[in-house]
C-alpha cells in the first residue's frame, strides 16, 4: 500500500487522546490515525448505503456491496436500525442473476 503524507491541524485535546490510545495499543500515532480514519470511512460507507436502502434507491444486495459488507451483515445492520427487510424471492433471483453476471465479467 502506497502512503502519502497529509498535514492537518488538530486540537491539543484530540492529539492527547490519540497519543494515549496509541500508547495503550502500542502503535505509533500515525498508525492509530490511519486506523481511526479507516473505521470512520467504513462507517460512513455503511451509513450512506443504509440511507440509500431506506430511501428505496438500491436493493439490500447493492447496499451491502456499496458498504463493503456481506449481504448477511447488511441484513443485520438493517435489523439493528429497525429497517424492514422485505426480501422476496424475486429480490433473491435478481440478486443472484447480478452476482452471476459479475462473476462472468459482464456489467
Amino acid at each position: 500500500m502506497s502512503l502519502e503524507t497529509v498535514t492537518t491541524r488538530l486540537p491539543r485535546r484530540t492529539l492527547e487522546e490519540i497519543g494515549a490510545i496509541a500508547e495503550k495499543e502500542k502503535v505509533d500515532r500515525s498508525e492509530l490515525i490511519r486506523r481511526l480514519l479507516d473505521a470512520a470511512l467504513r462507517q460512513r460507507r455503511i451509513d450512506e448505503a443504509v440511507q440509500d436502502y431506506r430511501d428505496g434507491k438500491v436493493t439490500l444486495w447493492k447496499a451491502s456491496e456499496t458498504a463493503g459488507v456481506s449481504l448477511r451483515e447488511m441484513m443485520e445492520i438493517a435489523r439493528e436500525k429497525k429497517i424492514p427487510v422485505p426480501y422476496t424471492q424475486e429480490d433473491l433471483d435478481r440478486d443472484l442473476e447480478y452476482v452471476k453476471r459479475r462473476a462472468s465479467g459482464e456489467q
